[in-house]
């Protein structure tokens, strides 16, 4: 089981990016809404389409166990009263979660909360039914799913558990955040589903943020960004995705050599700077054309191709299909579901 605990260099969530100028001139000079972000975890996120679902409050008294199935994507949660264990089904070591506490669980195997280590659990379902008048114990928390496209942009690069405690310096605002979403879904009034949408997304931001915070060396481009040469090459290559970067103009905003710059981006990120570029932009032509916001010529200009035939080509290397065949295909899936 991987549990973080960390300590910090550069938090990608700070977008500063050193060498600004630079990167101010280039994407200064564009014209029209550019389709990169100079926040790459915004981006990110961004291209995961999340979607959430809240559970209502859990509470219960005396011995208890929910058991949970494996889940594809992202689970959330915060106990604002009493303690449990969670216990992975897989045979990893149980963890201890204590008032305060929350927790992500990424791409989990089926796993349980239990008030105890040998009570008898119960489907999670009886989440929906659960009201114990004399409660120890509370849990409040949701569920993200996100675009299968992309989805693993995000779930590739953390752990299956990031457990932030409620005496970490980070908690104060996790905990605000955590007893609005317990309010919320007590309280349910008119525009409820839209606020809890919203609290279950800002939950989850603070506690990536958390993680990175938490993590020596976290791993992809989550990682990267911890770093302060490559990650303000990654920032910048991110705000302006169009720009035909060089190898130079990035390892001089990472104030590095270039053959120095070049190891550390491969070894981080596991391509090649023009290797990476590429396929960060056919992610964002994917998602625009999901979503037919773009049309083809736009988008080659957006992505930083000389005419649509050479994105065309581009596009399908990396895809496996045109653009136009792509959009196609992924419009009568959207419409049919």
């Amino acid at each position: 089981m991987c549990v973080v605990v960390i300590k910090t260099r550069i938090n990608p969530f700070d977008c500063t990016i050193h060498n600004v100028e630079s990167v101010i001139s280039y994407v200064s000079s564009k014209a029209g809404p550019p389709l990169g972000s100079s926040d790459p975890i915004a981006g990110a996120i961004g291209l995961l389409r999340p979607r959430t679902e809240v559970y209502p409050d859990f509470s219960a008294a005396g011995p208890w166990a929910l058991r949970f199935d494996a889940y594809e994507y992202v689970r959330i949660g915060g106990v604002d009263r009493g303690e449990c264990w969670l216990v992975f089904e897989d045979g990893s070591e149980p963890v201890r979660l204590r008032e305060g506490d929350l927790f992500l669980l990424v791409n989990p195997p089926a796993y349980r909360l239990a008030s105890s280590l040998t009570a008898e659990p119960l489907p999670a379902r009886a989440l929906g039914d659960s009201a114990a008048a004399d409660a120890d114990f509370g849990l409040c928390g949701g569920q993200f799913w996100f675009d299968e496209a992309n989805a693993t942009l995000l779930i590739d690069v953390l752990p299956r558990l990031v457990h932030v405690k409620a005496g970490d310096r980070r908690n104060e605002q996790l905990a605000q955040v955590a007893q609005l979403l317990s309010t919320e879904v007590k309280n349910r009034t008119v525009g409820s589903s839209l606020v809890l949408d919203h609290l279950v997304q800002i939950l989850f931001v603070h506690v990536l943020r958390a993680h990175v915070d938490q993590t020596d060396h976290p791993v992809g481009w989550l990682g990267a960004l911890c770093d302060d040469g490559v990650g303000a090459a990654l920032r910048a290559l991110h705000a302006d995705v169009s720009h035909r970067w060089s190898l130079p103009e990035l390892a001089g905003i990472a104030r590095m050599s270039r053959s120095a710059f070049a190891a550390a981006f491969k070894k981080q990120l596991g391509a090649a700077p023009g290797e990476y570029l590429i396929q960060w932009r056919m992610n964002l032509a994917r998602d625009a054309l999901r979503r037919n916001t773009r049309s083809i010529s736009d988008l080659a200009v957006a992505t930083g191709y000389e005419s649509e035939s050479a994105f065309s080509t581009a596009f399908r290397r990396v895809v496996g299909s045109s653009p136009k065949q792509y959009r196609d295909a992924t419009g009568d899936r959207t419409a049919r579901t």
